[in-house]
């Protein structure tokens, strides 16, 4: 029985319409002084910090926690006012699927599992009335590596419930193979969704347990 359910963020519950990297692309010019420096940088399924070390390796700008900490000071600030600049949405189904998970007689427990820092999830999630749904997470600022950000997404879990879990009892739920990935690293069950920047048979090829064009229409109990 699945007793945690843990989604990714970013083309899996919302399209911002790129706020993260428009965001990150002005701290880069405004506090680093160099434009244009994401167009060469990846972003998908990835963590917070490590997108930011990858700028910093790539610019030879000293990879110290001072470094690290203005620019996240200044990415926030940035993503909040850019959040309410773009066309973002709530993808289909992820509002009512949270939903059918929370209205179950057994209800499990209903996270977050992302690269986002946990300022920038809370951001993103607010702007679209969302954030208050999720009862627990692992966040960017957790670790840099999203298969320890999994094992403490399940021990948070596993915190609330009040023991233990094991792999079986976790479901994750993201749009790209890293997420497949991630979710593997603590034996969760998968369920991919196209709703990002990865096809189905892209998907497929990472072989999660699940693979759906996205999220509308789903039972939740077909996956519990």
């Amino acid at each position: 029985m699945i007793r945690l359910v843990l989604f990714d963020i970013d083309g899996t519950l919302i399209k911002t319409g790129g706020a993260g990297e428009k965001a990150f692309a002005k701290v880069c010019e405004r506090e680093f002084n160099i434009p244009n420096a994401t167009k060469d940088l990846n972003f998908a399924g990835r963590t917070d910090p490590a997108i930011v070390r990858d700028f910093f390796k790539q610019f030879g700008i000293a990879q110290t926690p001072e470094h690290f900490a203005r620019f996240f000071s200044a990415y926030v600030i940035w993503l909040e006012t850019i959040l309410t600049t773009l066309d973002g949405t709530v993808l289909p189904g992820a509002r009512e699927l949270v939903a059918a998970f929370q209205a179950m007689p057994r209800r499990p427990v209903i996270g977050l599992l992302t690269g986002n820092i946990k300022q920038g999830a809370q951001l993103k999630l607010s702007h679209y009335r969302l954030w208050d749904l999720f009862a627990m997470g692992g966040y960017g600022d957790d670790h840099e590596d999203r298969n320890q950000i999994a094992v403490i997404a399940r021990d948070r879990g596993s915190k609330m419930i009040g023991s233990p879990l094991c792999g079986e009892e976790i479901l994750v739920i993201g749009d790209t193979p890293r997420d497949i990935e991630c979710g593997r690293a603590i034996g969760a069950r998968i369920l991919a969704v196209a709703t990002g920047s990865f096809s189905l048979d892209q998907l497929r090829a990472h072989q999660p347990d699940w693979v759906r064009e996205n999220l509308a229409g789903l039972d939740a109990a077909q996956f519990l």
